[in-house]
């Protein structure tokens, strides 16, 4: 299934973000939270990381370039839950990263979800972030 839509969220102070309610069935087998290289943080459930982490590991892991890769990757990801009420945890080292606090824009990426802070997403966007 393809990830799309634009969902207006709130991070608790918990740090803690709701889930899009459509999407929640595809995370039963766990959320992976991720660094995004455009300042936002990505959301996957574990088979589709697998699927797009395997341009991060074509490198052999005996090269310098490889390890690398490797790193920037899995060291930045964080294993979270949905909770009863469809959220998921994301951590400080996350929060910190994205620049989120309080209200977040979760939107679809086709492979994944994105967490984003609105000020970040409109200048990501320019005149297309209307929510």
């Amino acid at each position: 299934m393809a990830f799309r839509g634009i969902y207006e969220h709130t991070l608790d102070d918990r740090g803690r973000v709701a889930i899009p309610a459509r999407y929640r069935h595809l995370f039963g087998e766990g959320v992976i939270l991720v660094r995004g290289e455009d300042g936002c943080v990505e959301v996957y459930n574990p088979h589709d990381f697998e699927v797009s982490s395997e341009d991060y590991t074509a490198e052999p892991v005996v090269t310098r370039h490889g390890r690398h890769l490797r790193r920037t990757r899995y060291a930045h990801a964080f294993d979270a839950e949905l909770d009863r009420q469809g959220r998921a945890v994301v951590p400080p080292f996350l929060r910190q990263w994205g620049d989120l606090n309080g209200s977040v824009i979760i939107c679809g990426r086709e492979d994944c979800l994105e967490i984003w802070n609105p000020q970040r997403w409109a200048q990501e966007m320019g005149p297309m972030s209307e929510v």
